[in-house]
C-alpha cells in the first residue's frame, strides 16, 4: 500500500520549487518513483515508504532553503535536486558554527562537502581543499579569511597563486611584471571584491593588510597572525609547496586549494598538491578535504561535464 506525506509550501514561491513546466517535480518523481501533487500551499507525496521518505527529505531541504535563505538561483536549485543521495536537512548545513560572516551577511555552505570544508578550516591550522572547479574551494576560503579579519582573529590576509604560463610565456607578454601576472591573480581579486566593501578593500590593500601576490613573492617571508590562501596549488612543484607551508608563522592559518586534474605543469614535472597527501600524514592540525562533483554549485551542466571527462579519462578495465 502506498504511503502519503504532505509538505507545507507556506512562505515560498511554489514556482521556484516546481521549475519551468514543473520540470523539477518531474525529475524528483522519476528519481524516487513517487507522485507529487500540488494542492494550494501544500505538496502531496505518494509512493512506497522508503521512496516517499527520501523524496520528502529532499523536498523539505529545498523548501527550507527557499524559505530561510541564502538566496538560491535556478541553476543551484537544479544542482541540488540532482545530488544523490538527497542533501542533508537545512539545519545541518546552516548550523551557526559553519557560517562565515561578511559585509554581505552570512556565507553558508551549500553541500555536505562544503560543510566539512568550512569545519576543517575552523578546526585546523592548515587545510587542503581539493576538488573540481565550481565547488567553492577558493570562495569559501576567502570568505573565512575576510570573516576572521573582521572578527580580529588575524591581522592580515595573504592570497597567493603560482604564476604558471598557461600556454604563453610571461616574458613575451607586454607590460610590467605586475601587468603580466594580474590575469593569474584576477580570480582572487574577484572573490575579495565580492566579499568586502570596495573602499575598505582598497584601503586595506594600500596598507598591505590584504595582499594578492604570486607565490614566488613569499620566499623568505615568515607570516605571523595571518590567514594565507594558496590557490591553484596543483600548479606548484613539491619544492614550492614545501616553501609555502614553511612560511606559516605564529597564530596563522593556511588554506591550500586546487584541482589535481587540471595541472599546467610539464608532463614530467610532479605536482606539489598531488604529493602532499602522501607526505603529510598523521599531522595534528592539518587536514585534507576532498570535494566532489556533487559539491559543484555552478550551472548544473558543470556537474555533467565533470562526470563526462572523468568517464573519458578513466583507464579501461582489463579483461
Amino acid at each position: 500500500m502506498d504511503e502519503k506525506q504532505t509538505l507545507s509550501l507556506a512562505g515560498i514561491d511554489p514556482l521556484a520549487l516546481f521549475g519551468k513546466h514543473d520540470e523539477h517535480l518531474s525529475f524528483i518523481e522519476k528519481k524516487y518513483g513517487v507522485t507529487l501533487v500540488a494542492r494550494g500551499d501544500a505538496l502531496l507525496i505518494t509512493g512506497k515508504g522508503d521512496s516517499v521518505s527520501e523524496a520528502s527529505g529532499l523536498l523539505t531541504h529545498l523548501v527550507d532553503r527557499l524559505r530561510k535563505g541564502p538566496k538560491i538561483n535556478e541553476s543551484e536549485l537544479a544542482a541540488l535536486i540532482q545530488q544523490s543521495p538527497a542533501p542533508p536537512a537545512y539545519e545541518e548545513v546552516a548550523d551557526e558554527q559553519n557560517v562565515a560572516h561578511t559585509y554581505k551577511g552570512r556565507i553558508r555552505p551549500r553541500t555536505r562537502g562544503q560543510v566539512r570544508y568550512i569545519e576543517a578550516i575552523a578546526q585546523n591550522d592548515i587545510v587542503f581543499g581539493i576538488g573540481p572547479a565550481g565547488t567553492g574551494k577558493t570562495y569559501l576560503a576567502v570568505a573565512m579569511a575576510v570573516a576572521a579579519l573582521r572578527q580580529k582573529q588575524i591581522s592580515r590576509i595573504l592570497l597567493a597563486r603560482p604564476a604558471v604560463e598557461a600556454g604563453e610565456k610571461l616574458g613575451f607578454l607586454p607590460g610590467s611584471f605586475e601587468d603580466k601576472v594580474d590575469p593569474y591573480l584576477r580570480p582572487l581579486y574577484d572573490a575579495l571584491q565580492d566579499l568586502m566593501e570596495p573602499e575598505r578593500l582598497g584601503r586595506l590593500q594600500s596598507m598591505k593588510v590584504i595582499e594578492v601576490i604570486p607565490l614566488a613573492y613569499m620566499r623568505g617571508r615568515t607570516l605571523n597572525d595571518a590567514f594565507i590562501i594558496l590557490d591553484e596549488a596543483q600548479n606548484t612543484t613539491p619544492q614550492q609547496m614545501k616553501m609555502f607551508l614553511t612560511r606559516l608563522g605564529a597564530h596563522s592559518k593556511a588554506v591550500v586549494t586546487g584541482d589535481i586534474t587540471q595541472t599546467d605543469l610539464g608532463k614530467d614535472q610532479p605536482s606539489g598538491l598531488v604529493e602532499a597527501p602522501r607526505i603529510l600524514t598523521d599531522i595534528k592540525g592539518l587536514a585534507f578535504v576532498q570535494l566532489r562533483q556533487d559539491d559543484v554549485v555552478r550551472n548544473s551542466l558543470v556537474q555533467k561535464i565533470i562526470k563526462a571527462y572523468e568517464r573519458y579519462e578513466q583507464p579501461p578495465s582489463e579483461g
